[in-house]
């Protein structure tokens, strides 16, 4: 009699991709590096990781049969959280190939001798640049998701799991290990020598930043949600366990104050919001909806819930900006028009299509101002995806998070949206998407004009800052003291403002 082997084959659709894994490996471990997201930290609660098993066979789960209905059931499709690999196995992948946010801009600096690593440390996703001092040329780029997203999509579901579940160590050792290969691989990619490498500074939110550099996140989990430790941490890379870098410096860069990171404070070094003479705001877009307002004189910020509705998350046909996603919504002879990455049909919907398909339905009068729907159960966009009450809740939730956080600061300063010169939105969702179904939504409340997608302003702003570190600047100092951090539930008017923004504009006005 054969012995049973103790691997299994995994075939990965429309990858290409075959592999062999132990048997009985929980999927999770190695789909996520294929682009299986785990929305929910790999817990069965929601459907963010669902894929279809073509081949082999994979045991229904009793989240399976609480999530999915019988027809997906019968289809092959499984929550990947939720199987194990005991045997061979080809599968579909909902998602995968997700295009990460670099940069290439231009700007000045002195030269230096040497080599230095910028790094943006999203809660999603990595982006790590090998630069050459001399000449300011990149020599390599590396991306790739955030390997702790296997714990929890969001910047909460981390914090859960650092603090109630204990894995706040695991957390620290995944993304130091992680930012480490990216390091390394960089200086195999550019066949430098890591002996020339004198600095690696790193940009991120608070929760990256703390877990990063092996702070507690305990007091981020409850009121106030204060950093009793925002500034900026320096450590070298033999505390990281980088072997090919022992003694260099890795800076993270202060955070702004609460839930605005050291993201944010290289965008403002991007933008020059900190130089600039009129009244400017930089907003990025994310989950943990940050905001900064001001000019040369002074600097508000705050933070604010808005959710992963932009990111597709919580969205009941929701996904990343991936391939087989929707991604824009049109208008064309009183019909939906969709595009989707990639071609080919729809899989899910990103944030953008997300924004493009509620201005859409606006027009049509297929929603009203509050957010119903008028006449309809669901939302077809383009089969199988569709649009249900609850996603227009949470796009509602969403961008009346963001658009009430800037009225506060606005009123703050004493200023009203007319006075604002620009507004750039930072990061992938800001770069993509529709500025008119953003002012339609009243996501975003100014003139089109105004409003100019910056790019990946935390990749270029921590490039800024290498140069400035090296030649013992403290331009992000400066930055520092003219800011003042909002905390938005201390403001008496907040909740009403919230409840206002959440409202659709009846004309898109």
């Amino acid at each position: 009699m054969n012995a049973v082997s103790n691997q299994v084959k995994i075939e990965l659709l429309p990858l290409g991709r075959s592999f062999e894994v132990g048997r009985g490996a929980p999927l999770q471990d190695f789909l996520f590096a294929h682009g299986v997201e785990f929305p929910c930290g790999g817990r069965g609660r929601c459907k963010g990781c669902k894929v279809r098993v073509v081949a082999g066979e994979l045991p229904v789960s009793a989240e399976d049969r609480q999530r999915l209905s019988d027809s997906e059931l019968a289809e092959g499709w499984r929550l990947a959280c939720r199987g194990r690999a005991t045997g061979n196995l080809r599968i579909d992948l909902a998602q995968w190939e997700a295009t990460i946010l670099t940069d290439e801009s231009v700007f000045a600096f002195t030269p230096q001798e040497g080599l230095g690593i910028a790094v943006d440390l999203g809660t999603t996703t990595l982006v790590a640049q090998l630069l050459d001092l001399q000449t300011g040329q990149v020599l390599a780029v590396r991306t790739a998701l955030n390997a702790q997203a296997r714990f929890g999509a969001d910047i909460m579901s981390r914090i859960d799991f650092a603090v109630m579940r204990d894995g706040k160590s695991r957390l620290e050792k995944t993304i130091r290990d992680q930012l480490g290969l990216l390091a390394s691989e960089l200086l195999t990619a550019a066949g430098a020598d890591a002996v020339k490498l004198r600095a690696i500074v790193i940009v991120g939110n608070t929760v990256m930043h703390h877990l990063f550099c092996g702070l507690s996140v305990e007091p981020l989990s409850r009121v106030p949600f204060e950093s009793p430790s925002p500034g900026p941490q320096v450590l070298e890379g033999g505390d990281l366990g980088w072997k090919f870098a022992p003694q260099t410096p890795v800076h993270f860069l202060p955070c702004m104050g609460s839930f605005v990171g050291s993201d944010l404070l290289a965008g403002v070094l991007a933008t020059k919001l900190h130089e600039s003479e009129s009244l400017v705001a930089l907003v990025d877009l994310g989950t943990n909806g940050e905001i900064v307002l001001g000019n040369r004189r002074k600097i508000l910020c705050t933070s604010t819930a808005a959710g992963p509705a932009f990111e597709g998350a919580r969205i009941s046909a929701g996904m990343r900006a991936a391939t087989g996603a929707i991604s824009e919504v049109s208008i064309r002879d009183g019909e939906l028009q969709c595009h989707v990455i990639g071609g080919g049909a729809p899989r899910g919907i990103c944030g953008s299509g997300l924004v493009d398909a509620a201005a859409c339905v606006l027009e049509l009068g297929w929603i009203k101002s509050n957010g119903r729907l008028a006449g309809h159960e669901v939302l077809h966009l383009c089969s199988p995806v569709q649009l249900i009450q609850t996603d227009i809740r949470e796009l509602q939730l969403a961008k009346g998070a963001i658009a009430a956080g800037l009225r506060i600061l606005l009123q703050q300063w004493g200023a009203s949206s007319g006075d604002l010169t620009r507004i750039y939105l930072a990061g992938a969702f800001g770069n993509y998407i529709n500025i008119e179904s953003a002012r339609r939504i009243g996501l975003l409340e100014a003139p089109a004009e105004k409003i100019q997608p910056a790019g990946n302003t935390a990749l270029l702003g921590a490039k800024l800052a290498l140069f400035d570190l090296l030649q013992d600047g403290v331009e992000y100092g400066d930055v520092r003291s003219k800011v003042r951090h909002v905390n938005l539930n201390e403001d008496s008017h907040f909740h009403e403002v919230f409840v206002e923004c959440m409202t659709f504009p009846a004309n898109g006005q």
